[in-house]
């Protein structure tokens, strides 16, 4: 699989910090300012309006990057909207998963309606390029009447208690947004979280179902990959 290359032209720091940087930053529930002083104490003079550049510029390309190396999302997905408080306002953020919990797409829009359901259906299937074999919601009448719509082929089940899965899924947007104290505004949600969901779970490989000794290998092969997709596997200088 190839992709086009990532520049770094004119870039003070060389791949290695950026990419530490970013990760750091969408990995962990650390502010712009903490990145900075763990940045510090390592040696690296950054300052927090850097690393927000960087996560702005790099954040989304590593995240599609990683995505497309993922396998096949599975023939079962789960949907879900909870709502974020943005600027004192509601907004709904949109999310999928298959049944394996791998985030498929997320969306934050201003309503929860049949057109706003449409509009995340078609998103997703532009963004897979797949068609499920069954979808499972909880019971807003919107699922329905978007589904009937996109995808009417597809099975269609809606029930509360089996949509475990998605509404778990959240969890981890849930403890950043607290650690953020909330989003500024609906595209700096959007953007964020386009990333986060592409790049947090990457490093979330499901610790309690391994050994140590497969967690250690599993993270491992994680690393290089990102390592790879960065570019900045190969470098020998240490952060």
């Amino acid at each position: 699989m190839s992709d086009v290359p990532l520049s770094y032209k004119n870039h003070r720091y060389p791949v290695e910090v950026i990419s530490h940087c970013v990760w750091l930053y969408f990995r962990f529930p650390l502010s712009l300012r903490e990145v900075e002083e763990l940045m510090l104490e390592r040696g690296v003079v950054v300052s927090y309006e850097t690393v927000r550049r960087w996560c702005r510029k790099f954040g989304q390309s590593y995240a599609d990057a990683l995505s497309r190396r993922r396998p096949r999302p599975g023939d079962k997905w789960h949907l879900d909207e909870v709502f974020v408080k943005i600027n004192g306002e509601r907004r709904y953020l949109w999310r999928a998963v298959d049944q394996d919990g791998n985030v498929l797409d997320i969306l934050v829009q201003s309503r929860r309606d049949k057109d706003a359901a449409r509009r995340f259906f078609r998103k997703l299937l532009k963004k897979t390029r797949s068609v499920p074999r069954v979808i499972v919601t909880d019971k807003p009448r919107s699922y329905g009447a978007a589904h009937r719509e996109v995808m009417p082929s597809v099975e269609h089940r809606s029930h509360k208690g089996l949509n475990n899965r998605a509404e778990n899924s959240h969890q981890p947007t849930r403890q950043r947004e607290r650690a953020m104290k909330g989003f500024r505004s609906a595209g700096a949600a959007q953007r964020f979280l386009s990333a986060f969901t592409g790049i947090s779970p990457h490093f979330r490989p499901g610790r309690h179902l391994m050994t140590a000794y497969l967690h250690r290998f599993e993270m491992t092969l994680r690393f290089t990959l990102w390592n790879h997709i960065t570019g900045a596997a190969g470098t020998h200088a240490t952060i």
